[in-house]
C-alpha cells in the first residue's frame, strides 16, 4: 500500500484558505485569529497531519533537534545518562535523536556526519573506547556545540562533563587498604580506554601512597568488560601462587564475574577477598554479597550536559574551547568489603 502524506496545501484547499494561512496558525502566528487557529489544527489532526520537523527546520534554520551518540543505549550506567538527559530535554523546547556506536570509530564518525547532515543544533556524546582520531569532532566542532560526557579526550577542546576518575578509583583502594587489605588486584580496560587508564592512576597512586608495591601479576587487562571476563580473569588472580586478598574492578560487570567465580570456589567474601566495583549499577545489590561501588550519578551527568547544551546553543557563549565540569562521587560500602576484626 502506497504512503499517503497529508501536506499543507491540502489542508488548505479543504478549507479554503491559502498555504501561508495554514502554516501560521498551525505556528500560532499572531496575526492568525483564535477561530482559524481552532478550525486548521482541528482539521490538520483529522487529517492526521504530521509537520516535517526537518523541513521546517531547514525553512528557519533551526531545527531545535539534538543530537545524542553513545557507544551503547543498553549498558547500565549509560541508560541511567541518557535518562537524565531525557527528563532534562522534556523542560526544553528540544528534540533529541539517539544513535549508538557499538564502540566502533567508522560508525561513530558516520552517525556524526549523519547527525550534522539532519541540522542538529548540537551533539552530546560519550566516545568509543576505541576511538583514536579525533578529527570527526574538530570538524563538528567547527559547526556545532559539542559536550562530552563520560567516554571523553582531553584532546578535543570542548565541554566535557565528567567524574574526577583518578579520585574515585583511589578513594576505593584506599577503603580496601583501610580494611586491611595489601594484595590488591585490578582488573581493567586495556591502555586505549580513558577511563580505565584514569582508574588505573587512581590505584597505583593509592599504593604508592601506603607503600605497597605495584605487582604486575596482579594487574589484569582485557578489551571485554563483561561479567564472563571478570569470571575468568578471577579464575587467572585465584591461581596465582600469591592470591590477591581483594580486588578493585573499573567496572561493576567485572566485579560481578569476580564474586561469581569467588563463590564457586568457596573464597569467602570479604575476608578472604574483597571486591570493589565501579559504577552503582543495578546489578550492584541483586548479587550477593551486595557489591562495594563507586556511585557514579548518571543522571545528574545527563542534566547537567542537556543543560551546558541548551546554554551553548541559546547564548552568546563561545563553544569549541575546554571545559570541565567535574560530578562528585562517592563510595557505596557493601557487604564485598564490609570487613570485621
Amino acid at each position: 500500500m502506497k504512503k499517503e502524506t497529508t501536506t499543507l496545501k491540502q489542508i488548505a484547499a479543504s478549507l479554503n484558505l491559502s498555504i501561508s494561512t495554514v502554516s501560521r496558525a498551525l505556528n500560532d502566528h499572531i496575526d492568525i485569529s483564535e477561530e482559524t487557529k481552532r478550525k486548521v489544527k482541528r482539521e490538520a489532526e483529522r487529517l492526521q497531519y504530521v509537520p516535517n520537523i526537518l523541513a521546517k527546520g531547514f525553512r528557519k534554520h533551526k531545527t531545535n533537534i539534538i543530537g545524542i551518540i553513545v557507544p551503547s543505549v543498553i549498558h547500565s550506567f549509560t541508560a541511567t545518562i541518557l535518562k537524565g538527559i531525557l527528563l532534562e530535554s522534556e523542560k526544553t523546547n528540544y528534540t533529541t535523536i539517539i544513535a549508538e556506536t557499538n564502540n566502533n570509530p567508522e560508525k561513530e564518525k558516520d552517525v556524526l556526519n549523519t547527525m550534522l547532515q539532519f541540522g542538529v543544533e548540537g551533539i552530546l556524546m560519550a566516545l568509543s573506547k576505541h576511538t583514536r582520531d579525533i578529527s570527526p569532532m574538530l570538524h563538528a566542532l567547527k559547526k556545532r556545540p559539542l559536550i562530552l560526557f563520560d567516554k571523553v579526550s582531553s584532546k578535543i577542546p570542548c565541554t566535557q562533563v565528567v567524574i574526577d576518575e583518578v579520585a574515585a578509583a583511589a578513594n576505593a583502594v584506599e577503603h580496601l587498604v583501610n580494611i586491611g587489605k595489601k594484595r590488591i588486584a585490578i582488573i581493567k580496560e586495556r591502555e586505549d580506554s580513558y577511563n580505565s587508564e584514569k582508574r588505573f592512576e587512581g590505584y597505583k597512586q593509592t599504593l604508592k601512597k601506603h607503600d605497597l608495591p605495584i605487582d604486575e601479576s596482579l594487574i589484569l587487562s582485557t578489551d571485554d568488560s563483561s561479567i564472563n571476563e571478570g569470571k575468568r580473569l578471577a579464575r587467572e588472580l585465584i591461581c596465582l601462587k600469591d592470591k590477591p586478598d581483594a580486588i578493585f574492578c573499573i567496572t561493576d560487570d567485572f566485579a560481578i564475574g569476580v564474586i561469581k567465580t569467588l563463590k564457586k570456589f568457596a573464597i569467602k567474601i570479604p575476608d578472604e577477598i574483597a571486591v570493589v566495583g565501579f559504577s552503582n549499577s543495578s546489578h550492584s545489590t541483586i548479587i550477593e554479597p551486595n557489591l562495594t561501588t563507586v556511585n557514579q550519578p548518571g543522571g545528574r551527568i545527563g542534566k547537567l550536559a542537556m543543560q551546558q547544551m541548551i546554554r551553548e546553543i541559546e547564548s552568546n557563549e563561545v563553544f569549541g574551547t575546554s571545559k570541565s565540569i567535574e560530578i562528585q562521587t562517592n563510595l557505596i560500602i557493601r557487604e564485598s568489603t564490609f570487613f570485621i576484626n
